[in-house]
């Protein structure tokens, strides 16, 4: 078991308090938006105890089969399949997709062919892998995610009452009705973009005013606009579901799923992967035609991802992809043993102290403590006041 010291991303939308508070730092005024764990290169953690040892990406890169075993040595190659992080939003993050697995290889292929350097504005594809998605709340949790069906956009358009948005009606409701509006959308510009984000802004507000149920996707469309002045992305808002998380509730991004978040904390797991494509409130770098052809436009009726329960005090959020699943342990219950799984687990302790038992060694975690518990180790056991997140891979 390898105690980890994790990297935080200071980011325009993150919190200045949320995540310090967490750690037990002193907020430096400065936003900070998230707590990485993990052996992603950008950002990986580091064994606490020997910070003079190689970062875990290195020691992963050094002895794959020790730090990963051979399952998912075969799966994944020798890298770490999944990222974990804390994430803290106070402003709303680019309306984004994320490519599949082999858009991300055809499309990293094709940049690299072309020269253009990794992380500058022209480049989409910093990676090969792709990058599917799930946001744990850890507070009530705001966010955009997936298109809504059409049927219940007509009725939140209409309920609006703005004249800018009547020529695009017949259209919502014709054949591939989801993505012929987002893409006459997204490619305009000029006067008619202005005009149409100025009158649909001020339709949302009136919306957000009454009671009724589309008050809340307009209000939370007007709080996008707030944070990103004439951007497109508000009215693009309007397409997709809303959603208010409580605590405790999840949704999962697969490929191609339009998204943005809005505010509140969460857990974030993914595949390790950067691979993201904006479409909407942003000043950075938007692809259309690209982000176009990743785009999922098939409608999601409800995006909230619900657990199975295994064992009592055991929720397991399981994805349709193999690099990762979250289970989230009480051991308030009593001793509640981790999931097994062919990998390594990454355990983060949330509030309260906790105990992480392998074999005849034992661990005490304080609150937003992490480990990684490398494969092979004795059946593991949590105990102690408070929840556990648990991350292994899929297989």
């Amino acid at each position: 078991m390898i105690a980890l010291d994790n990297g935080i991303r200071e980011y325009a939308w993150g919190s200045v308090e949320a995540i310090p508070r967490l750690l037990g730092v002193a907020p430096t005024g400065r936003p900070v938006a998230e707590l990485w764990m993990g052996a992603h290169p950008d950002q990986p953690s580091r064994w606490s105890e020997h910070p003079d040892r190689p970062a875990l990406d290195e020691l992963i890169g050094q002895c794959p089969r020790r730090w990963l075993g051979e399952a998912n040595l075969a799966a994944f190659g020798p890298r770490l399949p999944f990222l974990m992080k804390v994430l803290a939003a106070d402003r709303a993050l680019s309306m984004q997709v994320h490519p599949s697995r082999a858009q991300a290889e055809a499309g990293f292929e094709a940049e690299e062919a072309t020269g253009v350097p990794r992380g500058t504005g022209g480049r989409n594809y910093c990676d090969a892998n792709h990058k599917p998605e799930l946001a744990y709340a850890l507070t009530e949790f705001e966010a955009f995610c997936g298109f809504r069906p059409v049927p219940a956009t007509l009725e939140l358009l209409d309920a609006l009452q703005v004249p800018e948005l009547a020529a695009y009606l017949p259209l919502l409701a014709g054949e591939d009705g989801l993505r012929a509006t987002f893409t006459t959308l997204l490619s305009l510009t000029g006067q008619a973009r202005e005009r149409l984000v100025e009158a649909t802004v001020a339709g949302c507000r009136r919306l957000a005013e009454r009671d009724g149920p589309w008050a809340e996707p307009a209000r939370a469309a007007a709080l996008a606009a707030a944070d990103f002045p004439g951007d497109i992305g508000a009215v693009l808002a309007l397409l997709l579901n809303y959603v208010r998380l409580a605590p405790g509730e999840a949704i999962y991004l697969g490929a191609g799923n339009v998204h943005a978040y809005l505010r509140g904390m969460c857990i974030e797991i993914l595949a390790n992967s950067d691979n993201v494509l904006r479409c909407g409130l942003t000043p950075k770098h938007i692809d259309i035609p690209e982000l176009l052809r990743v785009a999922d436009f098939s409608s999601v009726a409800d995006p909230r991802r619900h657990p199975s329960r295994p064992a009592e005090g055991q929720r397991v959020f399981e994805v349709p992809v193999p690099d990762f699943r979250l289970s989230v342990l009480d051991p308030i219950a009593g001793e509640v043993g981790l999931l097994p799984s062919e990998g390594p687990h990454l355990v983060l302790s949330g509030d309260g102290e906790v105990s992480l038992t392998c074999g005849t060694e034992r661990r005490r975690i304080q609150p937003w403590e992490s480990v990684y518990v490398a494969p092979g180790e004795p059946a593991c056991t949590v105990s102690g006041t408070g929840q556990v997140f648990v991350v292994s891979t899929n297989l």
